[in-house]
This record gives structure tokens, C-alpha cells and sequence, in this order.
């Protein structure tokens, strides 16, 4: 165990929705430290909903991550030499983080021409309970239920 809590970083919000989870989006999007390329693919992305499905691309996007949040994850834990797979609740910041990372990652997989397109449509996928990320929470979760018997081990 340690000593400390860890401080964590304010983030300042983004200067056209004033959401801190935007932010903290662009952070895990961004690579090699190019927040502004960050900035613009989210952005682009997000008019590129707005334009596809006729509704506020940030709204969208809210409504992709919260179906794309896994409620409850498998843990492995190691009892009597054999290693078990514990469903558990997910803490709510790492919720907010699993999702994010996901809807990065299966944007990326996608295929597009720019980022930005690539991320609209798995946002776009998302909001309507499709796509690579709602997959893998739904996998998340039926691995989950499978696992409902070792549930007596949690810790």
C-alpha cells in the first residue's frame, strides 16, 4: 500500500463545450503530446455527427459514452493455485475511463480516410448501441454473467 493518495491533476475545461470530460477525452486521444491535433479531430468529428444525424454531435457523443460504460468488469484472482475470473463493480472514474479508451481504440481499428471521420462513425455506431466499443462492453458483461458463480470470492 502507499503511503499517500496520489494528487490528482486539475484539467481545465475545453474552451467550445466547457465540459471537463472533453478534455480528459482529448487527453487519451492525443498522441505524442499534439493536444491541438487532438482538439481538431474531436471537434471535426463532432460536426461530422451533427451533420449525419441531424442532432447536436456533442449530445451524441454524451449519449455514446454512457451506452459504451460497463457497469461491471472480471478480476482475476488466484485461490488455491488456480485462477478464478471475480466479477466486480467498476469504480466510476475507471467506468468514465474504460469507456473513453474504448470508443478511441475501435475508432482507430475502423476504417476511414482521417481519424476524425473514423471516430464519428464509431460515435455515430455508439449512440445506437452498434459498433466495436458497445461490443466490447457487451462482451464485458457476458463474461461477467458467465463468471456469476465466483462472486463469493470477491474481495
Amino acid at each position: 500500500m502507499r503511503k499517500t493518495k496520489v494528487k490528482k491533476i486539475p484539467l481545465a475545461p475545453d474552451a467550445r463545450y466547457n465540459d471537463l470530460m472533453v478534455t480528459r477525452f482529448i487527453n487519451n486521444l492525443m498522441w505524442e503530446g499534439k493536444k491541438n491535433t487532438a482538439f481538431n479531430i474531436f471537434y471535426t468529428a463532432l460536426d461530422r455527427v451533427a451533420k449525419t444525424t441531424g442532432e447536436n454531435g456533442y449530445e451524441v457523443w454524451k449519449k455514446a459514452l454512457s451506452n459504451v460504460t460497463p457497469a461491471v468488469e472480471v478480476r482475476s484472482r488466484r485461490i488455491g493455485g488456480a485462477t478464478f475470473q471475480i466479477p466486480a463493480e467498476v469504480r466510476v472514474d475507471r467506468k468514465v475511463s474504460l469507456s473513453m479508451k474504448w470508443l478511441i481504440r475501435y475508432s482507430r481499428e475502423r476504417n476511414g480516410r482521417s481519424m476524425a471521420e473514423k471516430l464519428a462513425n464509431e460515435i455515430v455506431a455508439a449512440s445506437k448501441g452498434e459498433g466495436g466499443a458497445f461490443k466490447k462492453k457487451e462482451d464485458t458483461h457476458r463474461m461477467a454473467e458467465a463468471n456469476k458463480a465466483f462472486a463469493h470470492f470477491r474481495v
